[in-house]
């Protein structure tokens, strides 16, 4: 029995979550996230604990406990002129920060420098933050897949989805694209997503986008998958953060909700044949 047929769908059936990535990250990321699952067909998301928005988010997912949520384990900000950093005092996590006490912007940088007792408290902090807070997680993942960054971090990464009885998100493509050999740190009895899609820069620049998320799911094959996506506003909050990083830049997650708020491209999903799952339902079909 293949994982759709544990999902209850016949072996050959093509799967997909629709995920959006960064809530908590702003209010415009906050608004644009509520809005693509409430309007659009966007069916799960995740949420940056360390971020400052991330009380507004949160607030959102328990008053909407029917929207698939999970936590977004934060090790790296990426950004020029905004910035946020553990949620522990940095007294006792002091490898995941820089000189002015915030996350490392580059996943290079957490690899040579985080050890691997701070990572491990930081991200069970994360977790149990947003345990008492009153989220009921459906599954945890990673910022910028930073838990990839170093073989220890991502053994850290699958031992807590053990520990708090979540699914993990665990995907080849991603592993080699931050450099993490799948062969030598996915054992057999891993839950792995099939495919993963998340967009590609030249895309972005040549102004197709759109056409990038069309294709997937005109041409998606059977077994499960997900896509990856920013939902915000091409704002002055957004522009603000975003500042000389195009790449998922403020124009980029304008598009993203653009795209996936369009009833037209919804039709995408029936016209290929496509069925929507959750994490919820394969955290389901795990502890079966």
């Amino acid at each position: 029995m293949n994982a759709a047929q544990k999902l209850g769908f016949s072996a050959d059936s093509k799967l997909l979550i629709i995920h959006a990535d960064d809530a908590g990250l702003s209010h415009s990321e906050n608004r644009a996230t509520m809005q693509v699952l409430e309007k659009g067909f966007v069916n799960s998301f995740s949420i940056m604990v360390p971020c400052p928005w991330f009380y507004e988010m949160a607030q959102y997912a328990k008053n909407n406990p029917q929207h698939d949520c999970g936590i977004h384990l934060t090790l790296t900000c990426e950004w020029e002129n905004y910035k946020f950093g553990p949620v522990l005092p940095v007294s006792e996590v002091p490898s995941l920060v820089d000189n002015n006490g915030h996350f490392y912007k580059k996943r290079e940088q957490l690899r040579k420098y985080a050890a691997q007792e701070h990572v491990k408290k930081e991200l069970q902090a994360q977790i149990e933050k947003a345990l008492q807070f009153g989220l009921k997680p459906t599954h945890i993942d990673s910022h910028m897949y930073s838990v990839g960054s170093h073989p220890q971090f991502f053994k850290i990464y699958k031992e807590l989805g053990k520990e708090y009885d979540l699914p993990v998100f665990l995907n080849k493509q991603l592993m080699e694209l931050v450099g993490l050999p799948p062969e030598e740190n996915i054992n057999a009895e891993d839950f792995t997503i099939d495919r993963t899609y998340v967009g590609d820069f030249k895309y972005y620049e040549a102004g197709e986008l759109g056409v990038f998320y069309s294709s997937i799911f005109e041409n998606l094959k059977s077994g499960i998958n997900l896509i990856i996506i920013h939902p915000a506003f091409d704002d002055n909050e957004m522009k603000g953060i975003t500042v000389n990083h195009p790449n998922f830049g403020s124009a980029w997650r304008q598009i993203d909700f653009d795209f996936f708020t369009n009833k037209e491209n919804q039709l995408l999903l029936e016209e290929n044949n496509i069925k929507l799952i959750t994490w919820q339902d394969i955290k389901n079909s795990i502890q079966v």
